[in-house]
């Protein structure tokens, strides 16, 4: 009991650490544009680690070391997948996407950027677009809820629903008020306790293993292609597993860091530190979950009933509870970073991409920026009320969310950015097209072959390019703008 009360005071210094960096961030921020955005300010490195921490949620220390753990090196095409995806995020949207969306009307939310890049006033498109958003971020703030009530029963005992209401109110709490700025900054701290704590587990774990020989010994003895990155699977199942890098040009929560950087030129050093980030923190996961393995075949006597607590069951074991208490917090930290800007994005989709447009008329700031709290409180009490049911792995979840939005916003995003004969039209049909392929792919016996991503986003890309060649008509407007954009990414003269 008493190593819970110092697990419990570790968690407890967390939360108010959060709570206070978003009551920071509430301070500086006066209307929706810094609430959405932090003013188009956010530096390198912020962003970089926003973005990664945004992105990894639960699944990282939970989901991929559960899948790991049971599939062996074979599930890292996942994390190969990832990685590939998110440098090309960084190396060929986030410049472009930081440029044109200033360009285009200061656009601070992915619909108004395809609304005002397509200059459709019928706002179709980006009615459209924030109703998907809705939807899938529903499933995907969902699913971090239940990485919190897993999370809570694993480490403490505690009820399922206990962990829920604990993760969603503090995280409520410093998004409702902080905002974006308030986001990336808890992100940053977030990130770094990520990074310390898979590193630390896996590199102690091998003390406890006996080292790296005899570590690789016992995983062998469980199962002989545990390293294999092609036993076990089919190479459709490979080529499945990396297509999750596809998803990364359309998740709304990521790439709204790239529209947040102080310039377009910021985006190469973000990149290096993303990067960066992300391959050690991937590393540390597949060697938590090779360490996991190796514990718990050289101690028969200890069992471990899920393995996607096998980050937490090992911190338990390895650490002085304060320390695991600690440790435990990068596994909240990881689910409430994503929470939290996954919570602003569909706010911003309630309230400038579907409110602004039915009201049609501008409330003042501080009547917009109520209504922003609003949307978080709204999508997180309906995203609550699903975890509740618990009738999906954290993975099940995640993967069924970053489909939906790669396939209907990756394409899109990439066209846009990259083609100036894109039509609205196109992108209506395209992205329509990619949203019902993931949503009746994924519940077809097709799901057990191919991920949905692969479909949905290659019959959007097609979709939208067929039907944007048979509606194209030049428009002066658009093309100014386009090499506007482009001509923002022109390194300054020197002096």
């Amino acid at each position: 009991m008493h190593d819970q009360y110092f697990q419990l005071a570790a968690m407890a210094l967390y939360m108010a650490g959060m709570l206070g960096i978003g009551w920071w961030a509430y301070r500086q921020t006066t209307d929706l544009g810094e609430y959405m955005l932090a003013g188009r300010d956010l530096k390198p490195g912020v962003a970089a680690l926003s973005a990664g921490a945004s992105d990894m949620s639960g699944w990282l220390l939970m989901g991929l070391p559960g899948a790991l753990y049971l599939g062996g090196v074979f599930q890292a095409w996942i994390a190969i997948g990832l990685t590939v995806g998110a440098w090309l995020n960084w190396k060929f949207v986030a410049p472009r996407l930081r440029s044109y969306t200033e360009v285009s009307n200061d656009s601070i939310t992915v619909p108004s950027f395809l609304e005002n890049r397509l200059k459709d006033r019928s706002h179709i498109l980006r009615i459209t677009s924030g109703v998907i958003i809705l939807v899938f971020f529903t499933f995907y703030v969902s699913s971090g809820l239940v990485a919190g009530g897993v999370f809570f029963e694993s480490s403490f005992n505690s009820s399922y629903m206990m962990g829920i209401l604990v993760v969603g109110g503090v995280t409520i709490a410093y998004t409702l008020f902080g905002g974006f700025l308030g986001a990336s900054y808890t992100d940053v701290a977030q990130g770094l306790l990520v990074f310390a704590a898979l590193i630390l587990v896996p590199v102690v774990g091998l003390f406890h293993t006996g080292g790296v020989g005899a570590t690789i010994d016992s995983i062998t003895q469980v199962n002989p292609d545990m390293f294999s990155l092609v036993a076990g699977g089919t190479v459709l199942g490979a080529i499945s597993a990396a297509a999750w890098g596809l998803g990364y040009f359309g998740q709304p929560h990521i790439i709204v860091r790239f529209m947040a950087l102080r310039s377009p030129a910021d985006a190469k050093a973000g990149r290096r530190i993303g990067i960066g980030w992300m391959f050690m923190t991937v590393l540390g996961t597949t060697a938590t979950a090779m360490v996991g393995i190796a514990y718990f075949q050289q101690h028969p006597e200890l069992t471990l009933s899920d393995p996607e607590a096998v980050f937490l069951e090992l911190a338990n074991i390895f650490f002085h509870p304060f320390i695991a208490g600690v440790v435990l917090a990068a596994v909240l930290a990881a689910i409430m970073s994503t929470i939290s800007s996954q919570l602003l994005v569909c706010s911003s989709a309630l309230v400038e991409d579907l409110y602004k447009i039915v009201a049609k008329t501008a409330a003042p700031a501080k009547t917009q920026m109520m209504l922003g709290r609003l949307g978080v409180l709204v999508v997180a009490v309906v995203a609550v009320m699903l975890a509740s049911a618990r009738n999906d792995s954290i993975l099940g979840l995640v993967a069924f969310a970053w489909a939906g939005f790669g396939a209907a916003f990756g394409p899109i995003i990439i066209l846009s950015l990259y083609w100036r004969k894109l039509t609205t039209a196109g992108a209506l049909a395209g992205m329509l097209a990619g949203a019902v392929t993931v949503v009746l792919w994924g519940k077809s016996p097709l799901a057990a072959t191919m991920y949905e991503i692969v479909p949905g986003f290659f019959l959007n890309l097609v979709v939208a390019v067929v039907l944007s060649l048979l509606t194209y008509k030049h428009r002066a407007g658009i093309d100014e703008e386009f090499t506007e954009s482009l001509a923002q990414l022109e390194p300054a003269p020197a002096r």
